[in-house]
């Protein structure tokens, strides 16, 4: 388990939480900083709350005790200290140690864990709300820079086989957010950042927020910038062992999200679908006949 999975099982259930234990994760989910530099009972003084309390909560949720809470957290603060070149120079070290294909395995290993994780009953749970809400919009526009640029690109695409449904919010010219002026509370703002996170995308959360409009936030961590704003918060892993931070886990968690849309959206997103494929057929923007052929000569 990381830190991000961990704030992420104890947001989801804080409020669920009896007495002592509640304000003691209310703590924890507001100072992660705290968390991973302070002793647990400076933390409990700090939190109001008795030192086994502390270590009560970090068992309710399968460690062994607040020293485990207390080091995942000081690994995620680590590899934000670290930066991509502070990484770079651990990702080096760990190959010269073990060699490239072993750093390639735990690289995709560690992703194929997160992409797994998007089944999990909490997150399916929000991906299915989320979807829904997407569904039942007039439209939805799609908003991300830097890593997260083509992830809500690739939902934009995505949902535009679904119909006129969803529009990607270009920063170039830095125009990108006046296409939310005529957005409405029947729009969706979808926004995608991770660590470090993009301060334009938080504050066009905030601004779309203001605005009334729905925001679903595809994000790393429950207690990321947007997640304030956010009525529907996807949280994902990006922890890799490489020196940049693992992006696929988002890819899937869009392609999920837009199956889900496509699925609440019934016959009518069947017959978008089938009009988008007519499309593309009529002005021949795949090379299907191609792709058939080769695929009888390799059965011949």
């Amino acid at each position: 388990m990381d830190c991000a999975t961990l704030a992420d099982k104890i947001a989801r259930s804080v409020d669920t939480l009896p007495g002592q234990l509640c304000v003691a994760a209310h703590y924890v989910l507001a100072n992660p900083g705290d968390v991973a530099l302070l002793s647990m009972r400076e933390q409990a003084r700090r939190a109001g709350v008795q030192p086994w309390t502390m270590t009560r909560l970090a068992k309710r949720f399968g460690l062994q005790g607040y020293e485990e809470l207390r080091r995942l957290h000081g690994e995620a603060l680590k590899e934000q200290a670290l930066g991509f070149s502070g990484k770079a120079g651990l990702q080096v070290a760990r190959q010269r140690e073990a060699g490239g294909q072993a750093l390639a395995a735990e690289i995709a290993a560690a992703t194929a864990r997160q992409v797994a994780a998007l089944s999990e009953p909490g997150t399916a749970e929000t991906m299915l709300s989320a979807a829904s809400a997407i569904a039942k919009a007039r439209r939805t526009y799609c908003f991300g820079l830097r890593s997260s640029w083509p992830v809500a690109e690739h939902l934009a695409y995505l949902l535009s086989f679904l119909g006129e449904k969803a529009r990607s919010v270009e920063f170039g010219g830095m125009t990108g957010l006046d296409a939310l002026r005529f957005a409405t509370d029947e729009d969706v703002f979808f926004v995608a950042t991770v660590a470090p996170y993009t301060r334009a995308s938080v504050e066009a959360a905030e601004h779309a927020h203001s605005s009334g409009i729905t925001v679903v936030a595809l994000t790393d961590s429950p207690i990321s910038p947007v997640a304030t704003f956010a009525r529907h918060l996807i949280v994902i892993g990006t922890e890799s062992p490489s020196f940049f931070h693992a992006m696929a886990p988002a890819f899937a968690a869009v392609e999920v999200l837009a199956a889900l849309v496509a699925g609440e959206g019934g016959e009518e997103a069947l017959k978008a679908i089938i009009r988008a494929e007519r499309h593309l057929s009529e002005l021949k923007v795949h090379l299907l006949e191609n792709t058939a052929t080769r695929r009888q000569e390799s059965t011949a």
